[in-house]
């Protein structure tokens, strides 16, 4: 039987008096409303086969008993079965409807009902006419039936294209030659054809279309069909086009942000290269070397933030993202280049220019040293005192974690003076934390790192020695456990000792799914980091992978 939940969505009603009311679609406004409910009409189409898959043909008539008169008129509108994958979803729903093993007279009328439909759904998607005088024509122009529909698109689309150019000059709006409602009417009259790869010129040809300061002449289902052809890679478009489409209808970037997310944290990560490649492949990076990207793009991270309570994944993410926006932004020759300061106004720019620089491992300790007194000296400042400020402050550090993951193993490994990389790693992981509290976390921190670094060269080392050294510190504070976790960590891949016992050792860091999550997150972007910069140290590359072969498994 069909789930009962589903029913109240499928508007059967709504929809037969729509299709009784479009008919063939063979007026200019009939076309037009079509046009504007074809994606709405899709997801509702989709909707029903759901329903229609878990009946039988009796039962999906006994529940829905105008079911037949709504695909009967659906099957022969022109508009309605050139869109998209609506052709393919109305042939499933009418298979779900035939029955195998026809009872009654009715039955067997009903399945040669649903075989004529069944044929003349084959038959339109051949673009053959049933004509023969046109099929003679055809054939004397010297064309198969299929080369002279594609012809006739090509030179549809080519008269269009030049029609709505009248509209630009070299980038710029000038005095329209073209009525906006025309630009508006043939953006509509897209929308059935959004993925035929002959229509993309006019595609991009409708997004560089611009009205005046307040006026879209796009319609919004245009615009919205575009985005989510593009998302599913459906249609490709050039960089321009794409993020004209984003500048102009901010509907569009939401949900391009949002899909970005919701794959990302939906695969299998193997590694943050192929996060990297996923992230590029989005355009989204590139697209937010516009001021006004970047910031939609950022305010969607942050919430994302701190709606999953700081995710180890999506943390990595923005922090990925952040990499190849600063990449791109760098590579852009253009002669207009935004400065810095329009995407990072709020910050302290001496700051900002400090965590943009590349990791150099010759000047790192250093460099970290300078990053933790400017960050120290904003945090103490008294007008800081709002959580938002706070939260803005401490987001710009996390968005540049490469940083915290260089501290945490310069701390381990260089001679250096460690109290301005602990309070950085402090300050990380408990940035609320007032004076006295952020003190107990600087001297429970010091007391761990105190105990590794006498362990760090050793070459022979125990499962226990480690476990021993680090129970030595009494760590009370939960930020100074995930500070321990991120110091264990760097200790096990940077230490010889370390690497000895590090498949051993790791289960005791990863008690949880979620300090799981965290260690492998740690190791992603130490894997990343290496290669990344060109080091060579293939043998921590290869305990990185051995250790996220184990804790994938356990997480």
């Amino acid at each position: 039987m069909a789930q009962d939940t589903a029913v109240p969505k499928l508007n059967f009603e709504y929809w037969l008096d729509k299709a009784t009311e479009w008919g063939q679609a063979t007026t200019l406004e009939s076309q037009k409303d079509v046009c504007r409910h074809l994606p709405q009409l899709q997801e509702f189409l989709q909707q029903i086969y759901e329903t229609l898959k878990h009946m039988n043909s009796i039962e999906a008539i006994q529940q829905f008993p105008l079911i037949g008169q709504l695909l009967g008129r659906l099957c022969w509108n022109p508009f309605v079965i050139g869109y998209d994958e609506s052709q393919k979803t109305l042939m499933w729903c009418l298979c779900c409807l035939y029955s195998s093993e026809p009872q009654n007279p009715v039955e067997l009328k009903a399945n040669s009902w649903i075989r004529s439909l069944l044929c003349h759904l084959l038959s339109s998607s051949k673009w053959e006419s049933n004509e023969a005088g046109t099929n003679t024509f055809i054939s004397a122009l010297g064309y198969t039936s299929a080369d002279y529909y594609s012809h006739l698109v090509k030179n549809m689309v080519l008269s269009l294209v030049t029609e709505l150019k009248g509209n630009q000059f070299n980038g710029l709006n000038i005095q329209e030659r073209v009525p906006a409602s025309r630009v508006s009417e043939v953006s509509l009259f897209c929308l059935p054809l959004i993925t035929l790869p002959d229509l993309t010129p006019l595609l991009e040809t409708l997004l560089l279309c611009h009205g005046g300061a307040s006026q879209e002449l796009l319609s919004s289902e245009f615009l919205d069909a575009v985005n989510e052809a593009f998302l599913k890679k459906k249609i490709s478009l050039s960089e321009t086009a794409i993020f004209g489409l984003w500048l102009r209808h901010l509907p569009s970037l939401e949900k391009a942000t949002l899909y970005l997310l919701d794959q990302l944290v939906s695969i299998q990560m193997t590694s943050l290269e192929e996060v990297a490649c996923v992230v590029k492949d989005s355009l989204l990076p590139q697209a937010a070397s516009h001021p006004a990207i970047f910031r939609v793009v950022d305010e969607i991270f942050k919430n994302a933030l701190l709606e999953t309570d700081g995710a180890p994944e999506v943390m990595t993410i923005i922090q990925v993202f952040t990499q190849l926006f600063v990449q791109a932004h760098q590579n852009n020759n253009k002669q207009h280049k935004f400065p810095l300061k329009a995407y990072f106004s709020r910050h302290h720019q001496p700051l900002v220019i400090a965590l943009l620089r590349r990791p150099f491992s010759t000047h790192c300790s250093q460099h970290l040293k300078h990053i933790s007194e400017m960050l120290k000296t904003l945090v103490e400042d008294e007008s800081i005192r709002s959580f938002v400020d706070l939260f803005e402050i401490w987001f710009l550090i996390a968005r540049f974690g490469e940083w915290l993951d260089i501290a945490a193993e310069q701390l381990l490994k260089a001679s250096a003076e460690p109290d301005a990389l602990l309070w950085l790693l402090a300050f990380y992981y408990s940035p609320q934390n007032e004076n006295q509290q952020r003190t107990q976390t600087m001297v429970e921190a010091r007391g761990v790192y105190d105990q590794l670094v006498m362990l760090f060269s050793c070459t022979v080392l125990s499962v226990k020695d480690l476990q021993a050294a680090v129970h030595k510190t009494d760590t009370k504070q939960s930020c100074t456990q995930h500070l321990t976790t991120h110091l264990l960590t760097s200790f096990l891949l940077f230490s010889s000792g370390g690497h000895m016992i590090a498949q051993e050792f790791i289960s005791h860091i990863t008690g949880t799914s979620d300090a799981s999550k965290e260690v492998c997150s740690l190791l992603f972007r130490t894997a990343y980091r290496i290669n990344r910069n060109g080091e060579r140290n293939q043998r921590t590359v290869k305990l990185v992978n051995d250790l996220l072969q184990k804790l994938t498994l356990k997480v």
